[in-house]
């Protein structure tokens, strides 16, 4: 127990996570109601495989431990388990309830992640094309429209103003190849199809910053390029923002 208490210390160290990175388990800050819940959802997968695996790897050390044949030794086998009846039911309805229960958690938050409410504050139209992004934002019968060319860094590239505390709607369309549309701090990405719009929802949250988006799907040579900005402002900032940008192209 001391070696594997130093080991985690040194990993922890060695890394230089800080807890609040450990608690989020390699995920980047959530800055949506839905990205909280994809994190639970996360957090909730890695503690039951984790669970699995002690336990596996417990009987696994325990039987080369207990059950090993020694030097020398004239000791029979152990009693086998083979047919027997009552455990290897155990072994076939035990992994069917742990895959049960990962399909009702997973079910449900994915109905959550996509459901609709119809009545969002914000709508954004989203056109992903070779090799870039054009947003046009609604907002209280305004529009707002930023087109971007491909960049080799986020913050160079177009950039999507929203409000915190609000629910925005989001309409996804190409008109060449499917791309797909990710900003790592939603938690969540959906494919851009030709003749196919894709609709989503989130709810962001108080944490006003800049946060990088991109193309999530191989989508020609510049695809590497085809980078975005989010930015989450107070409510008043966006208010002024659309205000004065209402219009222009």
């Amino acid at each position: 127990m001391p070696r594997a208490a130093a080991l985690a210390l040194l990993l922890v160290s060695a890394t230089a996570c800080s807890a609040d990175e450990w608690k989020r388990a390699g995920m980047p800050v959530g800055i949506t109601k839905q990205a909280e819940t994809v994190q639970s959802l996360w957090n909730g997968s890695w503690i039951a495989a984790l669970a699995t695996g002690v336990v596996v790897w417990g009987l696994i050390l325990w039987s080369a431990a207990f059950h090993r044949k020694r030097k020398n030794s004239k000791e029979e086998l152990p009693p086998q388990v083979r047919y027997n009846l009552p455990i290897e039911i155990l072994y076939t309805v035990v992994p069917i309830i742990m895959v049960g229960v990962f399909f009702y958690f997973t079910a449900r938050d994915e109905t959550y992640i996509d459901k609709m409410s119809g009545k969002p504050d914000v709508k954004v139209k989203v056109e992903a094309f070779q090799w870039s992004w054009r947003f046009t934002t609604d907002y209280n019968g305004k529009q707002v429209q930023t087109v971007g060319r491909p960049v080799s860094d986020y913050t160079d590239g177009p950039q999507l103003m929203l409000p915190v505390d609000s629910k925005v709607e989001f309409e996804l369309q190409s008109p060449d190849v499917i791309h797909s549309f990710w900003v790592p701090a939603f938690h969540f990405k959906r494919d851009v199809i030709p003749g196919v719009v894709n609709k989503f929802e989130i709810d962001t949250l108080n944490k006003p910053a800049v946060y990088a988006g991109r193309c999530a799907e191989l989508c020609g040579v510049d695809h590497s390029r085809m980078l975005f900005s989010v930015k989450l402002v107070p409510q008043a900032e966006f208010d002024q923002y659309v205000a004065s940008q209402a219009g222009a192209q």
